[in-house]
């Protein structure tokens, strides 16, 4: 569901787009840290929200680190 949202963000698009690892963070919601593999060596690190089920809203790409490599910690930003 985010991977348009990047796409539209970097301009540019991906053909492959794998979540390899990922960490929760519990808040007025859940904010997802994900670990995604995006072709050769390349990773990108996202950070996506998810609203409380009542307020029905869809996933959200909050923010990014791109450049990443396969060894790099997924942290929380």
């Amino acid at each position: 569901q985010v991977k348009p949202q990047l796409e539209e963000k970097e301009g540019k698009t991906f053909d492959v787009f794998t979540a390899v690892e990922f960490k929760t963070q519990v808040v007025a919601g859940t904010n997802y840290f994900i670990k995604v593999h995006v072709g050769n060596d390349d990773f990108v690190h996202l950070r996506v929200f998810r609203s409380l089920p009542h307020e029905n809203k869809p996933l959200s790409l909050h923010s990014y680190q791109s450049s990443k490599a396969k060894h790099d910690e997924l942290a929380y930003f």
